[in-house]
This record gives structure tokens, C-alpha cells and sequence, in this order.
């Protein structure tokens, strides 16, 4: 599995639903302008992915105030993704979800980022957060079973925008709020003796 970290994220134009629409969505027209965080589920219609696909939407708006979009992919077509979009949630369905799905069928998408187990022919857990100059700053990938911790996935995003604008580094478990540190022994030091 290819680390991307540190490199320009794979570029890519590929159908997506969004709600019962169906749109283009192109990488590289939010470089410059948003932060992304792209995830790869396995499949429309299992179990552990509308766990997640309604975790993300449920804390869509906190990932907004970040000037992040959120975009999910598997394999499916975009039409199984608005069938998908169209099933209740207490039947087991991604109704009221609005961010995009994309529609990966030729695997073009999840080849590129190197997130597909070509045995079963699908993704794995895989979450990609991707700074406004289209690189990547942080990879996340889990075998099928596992569900991610989305609070996780925004906790990634407010780290790398920290670093950023401050030019500090975050600890472990660091949070949004909390103090952070130079990057030195010696603040490495003062941080540890304060715990």
C-alpha cells in the first residue's frame, strides 16, 4: 500500500450523487479554495459503511466551519448510490446524507489513492485529508470490519490547520483548544514534565 502522505493527492473526475442529483466532481476544483476529506467505504447496502456514512453527515457542519468538504467513494455506480440515498436509515439506508458519493465503478479512483484489495474487489476503510495546496497531509486506512472514528478524522483536520497557522506541533491526544508545542527538545520536555 503506497503512502501518500507529504505528496499531491491523485487527481480525479468522476460522477457523484448528491442526494438524487447526479454532478461531476473533479479533485482539483477545490485546490486552492478547500480542505477535503475523502473516504473510501466497501460497498452500498452492508452494515458497519452507513454507520460511518451518517457519522460524517452528523458532524458535516463542523467540518464546513473548517473550510472542509467531505466526499465518501466506494465502487458502486452513482445509482446505487441514490437507491442508497433514497432508503430510510431504520432501513438500514443513507437518507438525509448531502455531501457527495462518488461513484468508483471503473475502481479508477481507489486504484489511484491504492485503497482497493483487488482479491475481494473493493476498498477498504480508507480516509485521506488533503491540504488546500491538493496534498496529502494525512492517511488513514482499516481493514473492512473496523469502523473509523470520524471524531478522529476531524481531530486530523484541526491538528494539521493548528500546525499550519501556528507552526507548532500537536501532542498525543492533542484536541482543538489545547495547548500544543514548539517543535524542540527542549518544549518537548516542558510538555512531558507538566504531565
Amino acid at each position: 500500500m503506497a503512502v501518500l502522505v507529504g505528496k499531491e493527492a491523485p487527481d480525479f473526475t468522476e460522477d457523484a450523487a448528491v442526494g438524487q442529483t447526479q454532478q461531476k466532481i473533479t479533485l482539483s476544483q477545490f485546490k486552492g479554495k478547500q480542505y477535503v476529506v475523502l473516504f473510501f467505504y466497501p460497498l452500498d447496502f452492508t452494515f458497519v459503511c452507513p454507520t460511518e456514512i451518517h457519522a460524517f453527515e452528523e458532524v458535516k457542519k463542523e467540518f464546513e466551519s473548517r473550510n472542509a468538504v467531505l466526499l465518501g467513494c466506494s465502487i458502486d455506480s452513482v445509482h446505487s448510490h441514490m437507491a442508497w440515498l433514497r432508503t430510510p436509515k431504520n432501513d438500514g439506508g443513507i437518507q438525509g446524507v448531502t455531501y457527495p458519493i462518488i461513484g468508483d465503478i471503473h475502481k479508477r479512483v481507489a486504484r489511484a489513492y491504492d485503497v482497493l484489495d483487488e482479491g475481494a474487489g473493493i476498498t477498504y476503510r480508507a480516509s485521506f485529508v488533503i491540504d488546500k495546496n491538493g496534498v496529502v497531509q494525512a492517511q488513514v486506512v482499516h481493514h473492512r470490519p473496523i469502523g473509523r472514528n470520524v471524531e478522529e478524522v476531524l481531530r486530523l483536520l484541526d491538528a494539521l490547520q493548528y500546525s499550519e497557522e501556528h507552526g507548532e506541533v500537536c501532542p498525543a491526544n492533542w484536541h482543538k483548544g489545547e495547548k500544543a508545542m514548539k517543535g524542540t527538545l527542549a518544549a518537548t520536555a516542558d510538555y512531558l514534565a507538566k504531565k
